[in-house]
């Protein structure tokens, strides 16, 4: 695609490498902007900005947060119970089913050979430590992954890592279509899927 400006060019270039943005809509976006008063497309940058160096992860369940303190603490009544998703939306989607009151545990990913994401590149390391120090309290891991063959095989990993551990390991039922990324799913969907949840099994 060619360009009658080279700023323009290099701003698509850098919006386009956005997920589900293609060219074509990239452009539009930089129209957009183009036509927007100065002061606008200032604070965007200036919270751009911001988000990249002001963002934090807690140190206990990876949740994106403003402070480095465990958030999912302050929204849990459950703490015998860890959730483990993928990423911080599914923690969002979970939440908003109203059916979930337990811990998050966020692995940052999935398992993914094809890509070169092993176990050690997602926080499955400090989901067993968390949970060997909870001296007991944590009884139950629900896998809530989604319905991808990364998915299961992150789901099937964790399963065996979670054996010697000696707690139920469950997992959402199949309410969520198989290809389906759990952030995606409707409310209602999802929430169905954890209260009918099933005990996971490596045999």
């Amino acid at each position: 695609m060619e360009y009658t400006s080279k700023l323009v060019g290099q701003a698509v270039e850098e919006i386009s490498k956005l997920p589900g943005i293609g060219k074509k809509s990239a452009l539009r976006l930089v129209m957009h902007l183009l036509k927007q008063p100065k002061e606008h497309t200032e604070l965007l940058t200036v919270s751009l900005n911001e988000l990249r160096a002001g963002i934090k992860y807690c140190g206990t369940c990876h949740i994106i947060s403003d402070s480095s303190d465990c958030t999912c603490k302050t929204m849990s009544v459950d703490p015998s119970i860890i959730c483990v998703v993928e990423e911080t939306p599914d923690v969002l989607a979970i939440r908003n089913t109203g059916q979930y009151n337990g811990m998050f545990h966020v692995l940052g990913g999935r398992i993914s050979p094809i890509d070169g994401i092993g176990p050690d590149e997602i926080a499955i390391s400090s989901l067993i430590k968390r949970i060997e120090s909870s001296a007991g309290e944590v009884k139950e891991v629900v896998l809530a992954l989604s319905g991808t063959l990364e998915g299961d095989t992150t789901a099937f990993y964790l399963t065996r890592q979670l054996e010697a551990l000696n707690i139920l390991v469950t997992s959402i039922t199949r309410g969520i279509p198989v290809g389906g990324e759990l952030e995606y799913a409707d409310e209602v969907t999802l929430g169905r899927s954890i209260l009918t949840r099933s005990q996971v099994k490596t045999y």
